[in-house]
């Protein structure tokens, strides 16, 4: 609050700490930071999408979709904002639009491990136990110690496990 220097830089400085915050488990913290960040630089793509995924931590779905609108709306090419809003869609239960962004971020990057993660549990869901196992595989495939690595390999331990 007391730096003084030009406000894009006292921008990304907060937008750090609310980066900060969020890695170490504290989203309001980082919520309230990325919001001060963007008070000082609107509308800035990386500052939104860190919002929205800080709150997303605090289960506010609908504003990380309303982040990600604005974010994709300024820089369509965004991939991770693709995928991330396609995570907050599928937690709104709005699974057709989830597919629809998951989709996007794959044609921009297709060995994307998260979005192929996102896919994976999308189609899952959907019952296409097959689709989610190649894209959980082509996720081992890609970044196999990752944290989307450990996820693939969960789900598909899971999908195998046979009820009775």
């Amino acid at each position: 609050q007391t730096m003084r220097r030009e406000a894009p830089l006292r921008a990304d400085v907060l937008a750090q700490a609310g980066q900060a915050w969020l890695l170490a488990g504290d989203a309001v913290r980082a919520e309230a930071n990325l919001t001060a960040a963007l008070a000082l630089r609107p509308g800035y793509p990386d500052h939104l999408i860190d919002r929205a995924r800080a709150r997303a931590a605090i289960g506010d779905y609908q504003g990380a979709v309303a982040d990600l609108d604005i974010a994709i709306a300024a820089d369509p090419g965004r991939a991770d904002a693709h995928i991330f809003r396609a995570a907050a869609y599928r937690y709104l239960d709005q699974r057709s639009k989830a597919l629809t962004d998951v989709e996007t971020a794959l044609r921009l990057a297709p060995n994307d491990a998260d979005g192929l993660l996102e896919r994976g549990i999308l189609r899952r869901l959907a019952g296409d136990n097959d689709g989610a196992r190649r894209d959980w595989v082509r996720v081992l495939e890609l970044l196999p110690d990752s944290e989307a690595g450990r996820l693939a390999r969960a789900n598909i331990e899971r999908m195998d496990i046979k009820r009775e």
